[in-house]
């Protein structure tokens, strides 16, 4: 239920705020937002008074939902938001240290006028509790829209367009402040009513979303892990696709041209009849070729599809482990804030750098697992002072450690990037592995070698040893791609 206009006098007499001072503004939704206003002491209206007990700091809320549209003091913690918003960020340039001079509800209309002044400069806000139609309007004293809550073009509430106060209506009811147990003042009472009532309804709204998404996701995950475990246990069978391509090596002979396949004898199972698929475009060297070809993808790529069936697994159990905290949340603005940083769309995921990227206290690792993204990241996205490292005698990707003016890498960060270096080369089968490291200044191209191909001078030697706890410590390390 929505304030009526009895309760906003009420909560605006109580509030006071003419005299108060705008400290800061946080929105931590797409509904709500808080203002940390400041009053100074009696006979000190601009507040510059110390220690003295008269002085008054509050958190007034606002909230837009509809059906608990509300403004009231809050006690309880704000949660800041991820990213800067739109409207929060114009408040913070344009009203952020002003002083309100008038807070009064218009016509019992359920519109809160604030006047407010900055540098000279009149500002007014408007804030509306219509419950399907609320929103926030800043204009200039001429009433012109600077900016808005919620843009809504039909309404003539954007940027730039005149700012009409409503007509007032005529009174068919009266209204009064409801009935609220407890000997606290109003603010409080409302504030604890809409926490146990309105937003616990809330609450119950979000996390059944957050269920919704934790399913739909486990559920394209399963399915991908499906997916890599059929193709895991192709992979298993590479020793199969080298044998058949020695079958089909010793029978070249017998392959004529437009056969799509050829049974031929298998005299190391017992003289086994077996039939192999073959290619009717290619020749009979080139189907052997293919088998082999075949063999060395699943050899090689075996290892990378454990880690890609691993993290996947470990990503369910985040996703289970996110919802169980989601689960047991009181605060519905903090939910709200885990869902939002859930439902980001991957367009809107800025990926800064190609390939890999971990962050761990403070330090950024960048890794790219293919000659292009070796290349990139070396022509665009590294410096001198950045540390490279790579496996000795491996081929592999590229690791960099951006650097930190005035700060030395640690040793455990440095085993980190050699854990890394290791684990996206060709020795990680071997499990350990020789590694050198040296700034990128002292990193020359190759000539005319294949791309990303650099020759290393000043270099220095670690030997690094492959950790499973290092490895999953890191993969909690890692962005988003």
């Amino acid at each position: 239920m929505s304030l009526n206009c009895a309760e906003i006098d009420l909560v605006l007499s109580e509030l006071d705020l003419e005299g108060s001072f705008i400290q800061n503004v946080i929105q931590p939704s797409f509904d709500t937002i808080a203002f940390y206003t400041y009053k100074g002491a009696r006979g000190d209206p601009d507040g510059r008074a110390e220690g003295d007990v008269d002085a008054v700091s509050r958190t007034v809320l606002v909230c837009l939902a509809p059906g608990v549209c509300r403004i009231h003091e809050t006690r309880r913690k704000v949660p800041k938001s991820d990213k800067p918003l739109r409207f929060m960020e114009f408040l913070r340039s344009r009203v952020k240290g002003a002083r309100i001079a008038e807070a009064i509800q218009l016509n019992n209309d359920r519109i809160i006028r604030l006047t407010l002044t900055h540098g000279g400069e009149t500002l007014f806000m408007f804030i509306r509790l219509w419950s399907g139609a609320a929103n926030i309007v800043v204009t200039d004293s001429a009433l012109m829209i600077l900016d808005v809550f919620y843009r809504r073009p039909k309404r003539g509430e954007t940027t730039g367009e005149p700012w009409t106060i409503p007509e007032p209506k005529a009174a068919t009811r009266t209204f009064v402040p409801r009935e609220l147990p407890g000997a606290l003042s109003f603010n409080e009472k409302i504030d604890r009513w809409y926490a146990e009532h309105a937003e616990t309804l809330s609450r119950e709204a979000l996390v059944e979303e957050a269920r919704r998404r934790f399913e739909a996701r486990r559920s394209r995950l399963c399915l991908a892990l499906t997916k890599l475990e059929a193709k895991r246990e192709t992979f298993l069978r590479a020793d199969l696709f080298r044998h058949q391509g020695d079958l089909l090596t010793a029978n070249l002979w017998a392959i004529k041209p437009g056969m799509d396949s050829i049974e031929v004898t298998d005299y190391e199972n017992g003289n086994a009849t077996v039939r192999l698929e073959l290619d009717p475009r290619l020749k009979p060297q080139e189907n052997a070729a293919r088998y082999y070809t075949q063999y060395r993808k699943a050899e090689s790529g075996l290892a990378e599809l454990e880690d890609d069936i691993a993290s996947s697994k470990r990503t369910i159990e985040t996703l289970s482990a996110e919802l169980a905290a989601i689960e047991v949340e009181p605060n519905p603005l903090v939910i709200q804030k885990a869902l939002r940083k859930q439902n980001r769309p991957r367009q809107q995921i800025e990926k800064r750098y190609p390939g890999l990227t971990f962050r761990k206290d403070g330090w950024i690792m960048l890794v790219g697992r293919t000659a292009a993204e070796n290349d990139e990241l070396l022509r665009r996205h590294v410096k001198g002072s950045d540390l490279w490292l790579h496996a000795r005698d491996w081929p592999g990707g590229y690791v960099f450690v951006k650097n930190r003016p005035g700060k030395t890498i640690p040793l455990e960060l440095l085993l980190d990037a050699g854990t890394l270096a290791l684990f996206y080369s060709k020795g990680r089968k071997a499990g350990t592995a020789d590694l050198y490291y040296t700034q990128v200044k002292h990193l020359r191209r190759a000539k005319n070698a294949p791309k990303g191909t650099v020759l290393p001078s000043n270099e220095k030697n670690l030997t690094v040893k492959l950790d499973d706890a290092r490895l999953k410590a890191l993969e909690a390390c890692r962005d988003e791609e």
